[in-house]
């Protein structure tokens, strides 16, 4: 998510922040799997370090459901800047207890870095101590590079070797402060990127641009070396958006075989998800307003969208995490916690029995930050047992 988005969000009524920052792209293909080069070799034996014998298939299956600590380390000018507090290990064990088994850390770096993409200490050490938190809660964990001030959202030819420059310098530092963890930490390399300004398909130099920044982040953690070596990678479609993915990204070539994610993000229809000034507030096959529903992004509509992924990654050795998803309330209409609820059970449920990863995206209104609350029982619940 940008930063725009959770100001909006902050200033809505609305759970969500709304996010459209951008991360992935590539030369189209037709085929997206079997247009990359992928070692052959069978994943290798598991090792002391904790680093199982899992293919990223076999991981994902251990992974539903997940949340996101929404702005809170990614947050702008500072962590608590956009309302939340500094995470604990009361808040993990909290989302541990309600059911989760992922969480995912969206994570800014740039603010603590110097002239040189040399990122403080003391940012490394913290981000280092809220991921053991989650590792102690038995929570699997997914941090990034989350927009960051949008420095990756160009995708041109000529910003091309400065942006990878800077991702090599970054993740080299990231991926060696956590070398040593066990396979329950998965790092992702960016968030929806894509060409600042630009809505539709990606052309051919955006996509591939952005394709080159998915093979430099994994190229980049591989030399690190250490658990690295065999860390499960997640890289992410052009703008997270589905259809662009399936058409333009390819998988990254790995030294190691069946260590890799794709990821996608899912907020259709937008105008009922997040856009708090429209008057959509209805969703799905109960609504009663043609006024008040976009009938095209219907449950119909996520089985498809969800399929595509299914068949394009995750049927060829390529699992998809769903790392964000989710509705928010508008409180123009109180009627709406009914489709948003209906919203969320089907999304989660749809993406699950896709094969997809349902991480759900949250910025305080799912788990009381400082208590450790539930403060949407409900949703919660759905989505613990939409993916049981």
């Amino acid at each position: 998510m940008k930063q725009y988005s959770c100001v909006i969000a902050v200033a809505t009524s609305l759970l969500l922040a709304a996010g459209v920052a951008a991360c992935s792209g590539g030369a189209a293909t037709s085929d997206p799997v079997a247009a990359a080069t992928v070692a052959t070799a069978p994943a290798p034996a598991a090792a002391p370090s904790g680093m199982r014998a899992l293919t990223s298939t076999e991981l994902a299956k251990l992974m539903s459901p997940g949340i996101n600590l929404g702005n809170t380390l990614e947050a702008l000018p500072n962590e608590t800047a956009w309302g939340n507090p500094v995470p604990t290990q009361a808040l993990m064990n909290a989302y541990k207890a309600a059911g989760f088994n992922t969480v995912r850390i969206p994570v800014s770096w740039t603010q603590y870095a110097d002239a040189n993409n040399n990122i403080g200490a003391a940012w490394l050490a913290h981000v280092r101590q809220v991921v053991d938190y989650a590792h102690n809660a038995g929570l699997y964990t997914v941090i990034n590079i989350h927009w960051d001030g949008g420095w990756m959202n160009h995708t041109t030819y000529d910003r091309q070797a400065a942006i990878n420059a800077k991702l090599t310098r970054f993740w080299t530092q990231i991926a060696s402060n956590f070398k040593n963890d066990d396979d329950t930490l998965l790092f992702a390399g960016s968030n929806e990127v894509g060409q600042d300004n630009t809505y539709g398909a990606p052309t051919a130099e955006y996509a591939a641009v952005q394709n080159s920044f998915n093979q430099t982040f994994v190229d980049a953690v591989r030399a690190t070396g250490g658990n690295n070596a065999l860390r499960h990678l997640v890289v992410q479609g052009y703008f997270t958006n589905i259809d662009n993915t399936v058409a333009t990204n390819t998988v990254p070539k790995d030294s190691v075989a069946n260590r890799l994610f794709m990821e996608v993000h899912y907020y259709d229809p937008f105008h009922f998800t997040l856009d708090d000034k429209s008057k959509i507030w209805q969703w799905g096959a109960q609504a009663t307003d043609p006024a008040a529903v976009e009938a095209w992004a219907n449950e119909a509509w996520a089985d498809a969208e969800f399929q595509k992924m299914k068949t394009a990654f995750g049927d060829k050795g390529v699992p998809v995490l769903l790392g964000e998803y989710g509705a928010g309330i508008k409180k123009a209409y109180p009627g709406m916690d009914v489709y948003r609820k209906a919203w969320d059970r089907y999304i989660t449920q749809s993406a699950f029995q896709h094969g997809l990863v349902p991480v759900y995206w949250d910025t305080g209104g799912m788990i009381d930050r400082k208590t450790g609350a539930q403060l949407d029982p409900d949703v919660i619940a759905m989505i613990v047992k939409a993916t049981r």
